[in-house]
């Protein structure tokens, strides 16, 4: 499955009344481990078609970083029934990104 742009507008819809589990990365393009744990994501998403997906730029969603006190980037929020269940921040390893999803 694809990644989805996550925004304020459509955060309700795509993440807290989705079915199951949604990962979302809060990044920004100028942050150099963000865009080295992007393609680590996209892969996660395209192996794991029952998690959808999605990132939050946070410099164009500043209210989405702040509703969940994102103090670093890249931060990825495991969501299910639209309450965060498990977190990570910083670079980690697709092993540990597929373990944050179970």
């Amino acid at each position: 499955m694809a990644t989805v742009e996550i925004t304020a507008t459509n955060f309700e819809n795509e993440v807290v009344k989705a079915q199951g589990k949604v990962l979302v990365d809060f990044w920004a393009s100028w942050c150099g481990p963000c865009r080295m744990l992007s393609p680590v994501v996209d892969q996660v998403a395209a192996e794991n078609p029952g998690v959808k997906v999605g990132k939050v730029n946070v410099d164009e969603q500043p209210k989405l970083a702040e509703k969940f006190q994102i103090m670093s980037i890249p931060t990825l929020l495991v969501f299910e029934n639209g309450k965060v269940v498990n977190q990570s921040v910083g670079l980690v390893p697709k092993e540990q990104v597929e373990a944050l999803i179970g």
